[in-house]
């Protein structure tokens, strides 16, 4: 699956406002889809770059053996799920933003490995 259609499914799971794949060592999206007026996909991704980064960072610092799954952030109206791609070297990460009333965040996460096994970057 390239990037625009995994982006186009991640569209599909409930309640999704918008998402982006993003390289966290430079910050840049390699794509985006959905977002609105109070989503700016190009600005998020480069400050969850930040949040990867830090969380990364931390695990070296505790000498913890062990990757990041995905990190998520609650809001009262959102969630936001950022899932690291275990086959990009752990450089590249989907950003996915849930309406916290129309989804199902289990699920979501199930949706969110699915794509990221049939994803090719």
């Amino acid at each position: 699956m390239n990037i625009e259609t995994a982006l186009k499914e991640t569209m599909t799971i409930d309640g999704a406002i918008g998402a982006a794949l993003v390289d966290y060592e430079s910050g840049m999206c390699l794509g985006t889809t959905g977002g609105d007026r109070g989503l700016n996909l190009e600005v998020a991704a480069a400050g969850n770059t930040e949040v990867v980064r830090a969380k990364v960072r931390t695990l070296s610092a505790l000498n913890i053996d062990d990757t990041v799954e995905d990190i998520l952030i609650t809001l009262a109206r959102q969630y936001h799920i950022i899932r690291l791609l275990s086959d990009s070297g752990g450089h590249i990460f989907l950003y996915l933003v849930l309406d916290r009333e129309r989804a199902n965040l289990a699920l979501a996460r199930h949706h969110l490995r699915r794509i990221e096994g049939a994803l090719t970057v």
